[in-house]
């Protein structure tokens, strides 16, 4: 497992956590213990679920936080911060609690990605690093998703790296694109850190560097006579590049014994160019050459093209993959849900005049439904202390339009946190790489179509327990009776 030891990112915090960290330790807080839920409010591209993914940045991440002198002696010179509270801050470890969904899992709004209990200070300061590293990836996992489906079991190819905001968006952004179902990427460090499998031939510039297309082909045949696939549209795809791809297979290839991996296409009319390149090299007596595209692709074109019976059979995907450009910002946030005072939890509850923003109190976990065949039927928040359903009928109900209703039966049940961190220490078992791919696919299978579509999918069914959906309208009422009690009194 690749880790960034050598880069303390224990920095990387928006500087109001630190405002924040140093006024509770002096108002004697820095021991109380709160809770926070990781959730996000919406699915990219306005599908029908995301791709949970980030969870190895955070823990390695948690594992490394750490002032060091350096770091100590900048915030000392912002001036605004006690000396007392500095020197704490240099034996300053992570020890708290965390849960989370494992990468690859399939997700929906508002459950809780991650549930994170420490002292105060300690979870605070992990909101940044917690969300930019969980938003990013879960962006572009869910976004190579929607890809890969869209090719209907043709592979995809990330390329995008040289179109990624930074070498980091360049780097996680291939793995979390391989744990979604792409086949391998472009990025060549990406292959060294993690094992994601780097896939690339040659580029236009090849073709233009030789004295004419077919003695680029040729060159380019010699070296590597076991995966020859050539680049074909450098000057003109039907009149020069196909038929100079296709001698060089009959001269180059051929007497060696070889036979070749196919051409690729890059620009032009990618359906119309494809079903003649097949044809032609069908007809020279090369059916299993392979065919190729890229240029600016996404789900939506990508289902264009194969709608119009394009011969293709893989895809090489760049900038709307990588950073996911037709909806690139996940949108996760990390709330306050409880406190923890000798022992005991009360429930913290955020108000807005937007609905989508009043946050769900208490310390929770949730579960979820599954049929005999495991489809995915509906999900359930619970607190933390709730029994699971027992496989007894159960009704769910939805959180704001209380008279939807459903009884489940004939269901199994799966919690979906796994405990990652106790008392400061990784108690989780990593997976390794293929492993949280297998796990993915696993997970997109066990949906019903519905919700796999692009355009208007079904809403999947996420409730809340009896017990939190009373606790949060009693908050509520509290709440509110309390704000208008001081809109009466403001002398009070």
């Amino acid at each position: 497992m690749f880790t960034r030891s050598d880069e303390n990112l224990t920095m990387l915090f928006d500087f109001y956590e630190m405002t924040m960290s140093h006024g509770y330790f002096e108002h004697g807080m820095k021991d109380l213990i709160g809770y926070f839920d990781m959730y996000y409010r919406s699915n990219p591209d306005n599908g029908g679920f995301a791709i949970a993914c980030g969870l190895d940045s955070v823990i390695d991440y948690l594992n490394d936080l750490r002032f060091n002198p350096e770091d100590i002696d900048f915030l000392r010179s912002k001036g605004i911060f006690k000396e007392d509270f500095l020197t704490w801050l240099a034996d300053f470890r992570f020890s708290g609690d965390v849960w989370a969904v494992p990468e690859g899992s399939v997700v929906f709004p508002n459950e809780p990605l991650i549930t994170v209990r420490a002292p105060i200070i300690e979870a605070s300061l992990v909101e940044t690093m917690l969300l930019l590293s969980m938003n990013h990836q879960s962006c572009i996992a869910s976004k190579a998703s929607r890809i890969v489906r869209a090719a209907r079991g043709r592979a995809i190819m990330e390329f995008g790296s040289r179109r990624a905001q930074g070498p980091d968006a360049a780097n996680l952004g291939a793995r979390a694109a391989y744990i979604a179902g792409c086949v391998g990427t472009a990025d060549t460090l990406a292959d060294q850190r993690w094992g994601v499998p780097a896939l690339g031939t040659m580029a236009h510039s090849w073709v233009m560097m030789f004295s004419s297309e077919l003695d680029a082909f040729k060159a380019y045949a010699e070296s590597y006579p076991d995966n020859c696939l050539l680049l074909v549209d450098t000057y003109d795809t039907l009149a020069s590049g196909v038929p100079n791809a296709i001698r060089t297979f009959d001269e180059v290839l051929t007497p060696m014994g070889k036979r070749p991996a196919g051409i690729r296409l890059d620009s032009g009319d990618i359906a119309y160019l494809s079903k003649q390149a097949r044809r032609m090299l069908d007809e020279a007596g090369y059916p299993d050459a392979k065919i190729v595209a890229s240029n600016a692709l996404d789900e939506y074109r990508i289902s264009d093209i194969l709608q119009q019976e394009a011969r293709l059979d893989s895809f090489g995907v760049g900038e709307n993959l990588i950073t996911s450009k037709s909806d690139p910002v996940f949108g996760g946030v990390y709330k306050l849900v409880a406190v923890e005072k000798d022992g005991e939890i009360f429930p913290k509850i955020k108000i807005s005049e937007n609905v989508e923003k009043i946050t769900t109190p208490g310390f929770k976990h949730f579960c979820r439904f599954y049929n005999k065949d495991h489809k995915a039927l509906a999900d359930l928040i619970l607190l933390k202390d709730e029994p699971l359903p027992d496989g007894s009928p159960y009704e769910i109900f939805h959180p704001t339009y209380t008279w939807k209703r459903m009884v489940l039966e004939d269901y199994e049940v799966r919690p979906m946190h796994k405990e990652i961190f106790r008392a400061g220490k990784l108690v989780y078992d990593r997976p390794s790489l293929p492993e949280i791919r297998d796990y993915c696919q696993k997970e997109i299978a066990s949906l019903w179509d519905e919700y796999l579509r692009f355009d208007n999918p079904h809403i999947y069914k996420v409730d809340l327990s009896r017990e939190i959906w009373d606790m949060k309208h009693q908050l509520l009422t509290e709440v509110k009776a309390q704000a208008v009690s001081v809109i009466r009194n403001p002398m009070e």
